[in-house]
């Protein structure tokens, strides 16, 4: 009778422990049965997913939307089967996010799982932090892209000139020479700016993204036209120019990338036998200032249009060339909430609409 009563005593004691446990802890925790009945749950847990003292007794599949996370009684019913632990970081549809466990609650003279006991830990603010360290990753990624991809077509400017230089001195031939010098000119200060916008982003402004401004097209336009005016020259390329939207917001730098990548690509794809006709137009529709850079050039066909803009992808590879640009222009686009459409016909040329949100 003496073993019997200090049992029980043992078990008032032991179950005061766990009342007191549950009770003064800081981390939301359920106490589930094996037939999905909730049991018992701490302060906190109550807090976060506003349970009410008569939902204990009740089964879990009818206070299951308070948890605002749909698989929760599936993953539940795994860790009942299998008596293994299930860690798993979750986002409830409230979007905040908890590191889950669901631990095997195990009788342990039977050898069996009697329920689980389940805790969540709240991560928002370290979700939300590695977040914006993915995004300045990503940012510097793209600026490091868009930095070499950008330099890479001034120096391809200088090499063209140079060689219109030695072609001069050979002839004897120097009247040009002025023009030649101005187009190195600006070359040169083409590959200034980018570097200085490299140090602005990366240095003075560390840990800040770029700041949108109000910008005119035409002036984006205008230096376009200068630092590629090697380009322009050699290939006698025609440029037409009808802005009926003309004021973005928008990034300069990454505007500029855009509006350069597409007016290059424009020249450099077009068939060796004839000269470069570009068309540029900006209209307003709806929310957007639609931006389109249209050409007579090779064009594509349907599969060449789907890989143009993966990072890496060059569809015409006769062609100089390190497939960077469209990626760059489509991520700077989209990261921006806008979009690029590309309507192209083999033989035909290519339509390139950006779409920049309002």
């Amino acid at each position: 009778m003496q073993n019997k009563n200090e049992q029980i005593i043992s078990l008032i004691e032991l179950n005061e422990e766990l009342e007191n446990y549950f009770s003064n802890t800081i981390i939301p925790q359920l106490f589930v049965d094996a037939n999905l009945i909730l049991r018992k749950f701490t302060p906190p847990a109550m807090k976060h997913f506003n349970l009410k003292d008569e939902f204990i007794g009740r089964p879990l599949e009818e206070v299951e939307e308070n948890f605002r996370y749909h698989s929760i009684i599936d993953n539940i019913k795994v860790v009942i089967e299998t008596g293994k632990i299930l860690e798993k970081e979750i986002q409830t549809t409230d979007l905040r996010w908890y590191q889950m466990n669901i631990l095997p609650y195990i009788v342990r003279k039977e050898n069996k799982t009697n329920g689980v006991i389940i805790t969540f830990v709240d991560i928002t603010s370290r979700i939300r932090d590695l977040k914006e360290q993915e995004s300045m990753i990503t940012e510097h990624e793209l600026l490091l892209d868009t930095v070499a991809h950008d330099l890479k077509n001034p120096i391809h400017g200088i090499g063209l000139v140079t060689e219109l230089l030695k072609r001069l001195q050979r002839q004897k031939n120097m009247e040009k020479l002025p023009v030649l010098l101005n187009n190195i000119e600006n070359s040169l200060s083409s590959m200034k700016k980018v570097i200085t916008d490299l140090m602005d982003s990366r240095w003075k402004d560390h840990g800040k993204v770029a700041a949108e401004e109000l910008i005119d097209l035409e002036s984006i336009l205008e230096d376009v036209r200068l630092t590629l005016a090697p380009q322009i020259q050699e290939s006698q390329a025609v440029i037409n120019v009808n802005l009926e939207c003309s004021e973005v917001t928008f990034v300069r730098r990454k505007l500029r990338s855009i509006v350069y990548n597409l007016v290059s690509n424009a020249i450099k794809y077009t068939s060796p036998d004839h000269k470069p006709e570009i068309t540029i137009t900006s209209v307003r529709e709806k929310d957007y200032v639609v931006f389109s850079v249209a050409d007579k050039g090779i064009g594509m066909n349907e599969d060449e249009c789907k890989l143009i803009f993966e990072k890496f992808q060059r569809v015409k590879s006769t062609y100089e060339g390190s497939g960077v640009g469209l990626y760059l222009v489509k991520t700077m686009v989209n990261a921006a909430g806008g979009r690029i459409e590309l309507q192209s016909e083999p033989g035909k040329g290519s339509a390139f609409k950006v779409f920049i949100k309002m």
